[in-house]
């Protein structure tokens, strides 16, 4: 039997798959950001390519908490992308997390960092 790799050396990688796996293991009440996900990847300079992944998580299975996902200053910059402009606000205060002005309250010691809780 032949390796699948060695019958498809193009194997196909999916970033927002890798991305998917790790916004699923941000624990409720808690929150990362598109950097600290990037650079858990190994690709530091592609927080942006971790918002690319979070707008288009909505139909993703299993279902991504894509409301876990901030920026670097807490602050809730993906929620124009959600089915309301409150709707980001309201999963993340469903979640226990205190959200005033689009930002979220208390972010340093909300704030899920994957390089220090999950094992590479």
């Amino acid at each position: 039997m032949v390796k699948e790799e060695a019958r498809n050396p193009q194997k196909t990688y999916s970033f927002f798959a890798d991305v998917y796996d790790v916004v699923r293991q941000i624990p409720k009440g808690r929150v990362s950001t598109y950097g600290a996900i990037a650079a858990y990847l190994g690709t530091k300079l592609s927080a942006r390519m971790v918002g690319w992944a979070m707008n288009a998580a909505h139909d993703a299975r299993p279902k991504v908490p894509a409301q876990r996902v901030v920026n670097r200053q807490g602050i809730l910059t993906g929620k124009h992308h959600f089915a309301s402009p409150t709707a980001m606000e309201d999963l993340l205060k469903k979640d226990g997390v205190v959200v005033i002005d689009d930002t979220v309250q208390d972010f340093k010691n909300k704030f899920w960092d994957p390089l220090t809780e999950l094992s590479l």
